[in-house]
């Protein structure tokens, strides 16, 4: 299609890969890219490029997919057109140019799901809107792990690319954007190669905008930042914690508590901040992503006025939460959109667990479970290493733990033992070697300079240890990750 088609493809994987991996390393992405030949027949072997050309995927499975985009149209699938009269011919050129193009999407995303059903695989597919590049139709495809992606929690209605679903999805459509953008700018330029450069945590900021949008019940343009500015600030030296409700003014599903004279602009941060004071339990303020009206409690789900509605839950200071029908769709920390973690989920610990010990047996695994399970609920952070090397990374970094004589390790033993700073180290067998562990590590790509040093070290550590290893990271501030040693996965 073009002559820098590869190198795009590949720093565009490795775009995905930096942004899925800070929401969830299980979402595995994976990047292909799609030419449809505009002048060239079905049959014609040039017809379709696949990019890379050793993928599971050959043109001859997407060769009908401009005839299928055909019948879509003359079988109105789509929403008809209206009756537009363009004054400009140009206008009405551009206007079937993208008709036609969200056609050609259309049929290839109906191409891959039967694909990929075809063939069971665990995928789940998203397609960019063509670009015409050199003859070509190009298509960005990038497919994330089914079963990671299902096990979020999913707005109610039809997602489309201006209504994600949730934060994996919104953060799909971001990508797609920038991979669009950086294909069309580069076309227009001269001999320039496409350039994938921005920061993944702004992506993610941009993904938490964009499904902001999605639940607000008016213009939320300013929602995502407004929030950010309310949590930045502190009422008499506390924190900022109560509930924002996102609803319409005199929306039957809230009953009103107090209603104030003259609504408050959201942009007045100050004001905010200090009426977020009189929030409690299920008492919250009542806005329209544009102005805050006065004080509200949601009714209960039996109610006939019932309908579940977003809320936005103040944590701390510089955190914050997006939630509806109280599913947790984000959380914000230091203007950092991730994903609710919660608990340690047993099936995602134990898919981990044999990903790195594969000897490890079931009793083993649930043995492992329970320590796991005691070192999350811990609220002040901790961290629990699982190494196949416990015993002599104990005697390698002896300056900087505390070894114990080899002893199996109990969720009432750990509970005690992960109450200081430091990793609490064991072998898969549950033999505990040192406590109080700092670790250390080669600093690494999987970094993330918006988390905390606990977070970093564990990183830094399994990505450089030469023993299969597997971290339990305990934030202070609620999140849990589950790090794999990725020279052993």
């Amino acid at each position: 299609m073009w002559e820098h088609q590869s190198l795009f493809r590949v720093s565009a994987q490795l775009f995905a890969e930096g942004i899925f991996n800070l929401l969830d390393r299980n979402l595995r992405p994976e990047v292909f890219l799609l030419g449809l030949a505009s002048g060239r027949e079905e049959d014609d072997p040039e017809s379709v490029v696949v990019e890379p050309t050793n993928l599971r995927y050959q043109p001859a499975d997407f060769a009908t997919i401009k005839t299928r985009a055909a019948s879509f149209e003359t079988a109105d699938i789509v929403a008809p057109r209206e009756s537009v009269y363009h004054l400009h011919p140009q206008d009405h050129d551009r206007m079937e140019k993208q008709r036609w193009y969200e056609l050609v999407c259309r049929a290839t995303e109906e191409t891959l799901r039967e694909l990929v059903g075809a063939r069971a695989e665990n995928r789940r597919c998203f397609v960019s809107t063509p670009l015409s590049l050199n003859g070509y139709l190009v298509v960005v495809v990038v497919q994330l792990a089914a079963d990671v992606y299902s096990a979020y929690y999913c707005l109610p209605g039809k997602a489309t690319s201006g209504r994600p679903s949730n934060l994996p999805h919104a953060a799909v459509l971001e990508f797609l954007h920038e991979c669009t953008r950086a294909l069309r700018e580069a076309d227009t330029a001269d001999n320039e190669q496409p350039v994938l450069d921005r920061d993944y945590n702004e992506v993610l900021r941009a993904a938490g905008r964009r499904l902001m949008l999605r639940v607000s019940p008016g213009n939320a343009h300013g929602l995502y930042d407004a929030c950010l500015g309310i949590a930045a600030l502190r009422h008499e030296g506390g924190e900022g914690q109560g509930t924002m409700l996102l609803a319409k003014r005199q929306h039957p599903a809230i009953v009103p508590v107090l209603t104030l004279e003259a609504p408050v602009p959201l942009r007045d941060h100050r004001s905010i901040r200090k009426l977020l004071e009189l929030t409690e339990g299920r008492t919250g303020l009542v806005s329209d992503a544009a102005h805050v009206f006065g004080l509200g409690i949601a009714v209960d789900e039996d109610s006939p006025q019932y309908e579940p509605l977003a809320t936005v839950q103040f944590t701390n200071h510089y955190g914050w939460e997006l939630r509806h029908a109280e599913h947790t769709l984000m959380r914000v920390v230091s203007n950092t959109p991730r994903l609710p973690q919660g608990k340690v989920q047993a099936d995602n610990f134990a898919r981990v667990l044999h990903q790195v010990f594969p000897d490890v047996d079931a009793a083993g695994a649930a043995y492992l479970w329970e320590l796991a399970l005691e070192a999350s609920g811990q609220s002040h952070g901790t961290m629990l290493c699982i190494s196949t090397g416990a015993k002599p990374e104990a005697e390698r970094l002896r300056r900087q733990c505390f070894r114990v004589v080899p002893r199996p390790m109990t969720p009432p033993v750990l509970r005690q033992a992960s109450s200081i700073d430091g990793a609490v180290l064991i072998e898969p067998t549950g033999v505990c070697h040192a406590i109080g562990v700092i670790l250390d590590g080669q600093a690494t790509e999987r970094g993330d300079s918006s988390r905390g040093a606990r977070y970093n070290s564990a990183v830094r550590y399994t990505s450089s240890s030469p023993y299969p290893c597997l971290a339990v990271v305990v934030s202070e501030d609620g999140w849990i990750d589950l790090l794999p040693s990725t020279l052993h996965t």
